[in-house]
């Protein structure tokens, strides 16, 4: 098994930026890849980035392109997500995600293991 615990989440402005973090821990010589998904309130939750085991396949959500930058440190077991220029829309209780393939899947079928969440505000 491994376990995710996800960091960094908090109220922030538009316009504003944020970097979220996520460290792993038990079995992680097992994972590969590594992603963000978001939950909005009433909606499903969506995928937001992912990266593969040597960062050499990496994507992004549509809405954030541009905008987010994931990034991660397999030493260190943590994969980070750099927000920028967020928006309200971006407000949400984001995911980190891990899979013990490296096919960065979209789907949250694609993930075996998930971290409990935290809640990222943008305001007006």
């Amino acid at each position: 098994q491994v376990q995710l615990v996800e960091s960094g989440g908090r109220l922030v402005q538009a316009g504003g930026t944020l970097r979220l973090s996520c460290t792993a821990s038990g079995r992680t010589f097992t994972m590969r890849g590594m992603g963000w998904f978001r939950q909005a309130p009433g909606k499903e939750r969506e995928f937001v980035a992912g990266i593969s085991w040597g960062a050499r396949t990496i994507y992004y959500a549509d809405s954030v392109q541009g905008r987010f930058t994931i990034s991660r440190d397999n030493a260190k077991n943590t994969v980070s997500l750099q927000m920028n220029t967020l928006k309200p829309d971006d407000t949400a209780v984001y995911y980190c995600a891990a899979s013990l393939t490296d096919t960065i899947g979209r789907g949250i079928g694609s993930w075996d293991f998930w971290g409990q969440g935290t809640q990222v505000s943008v305001s007006t």
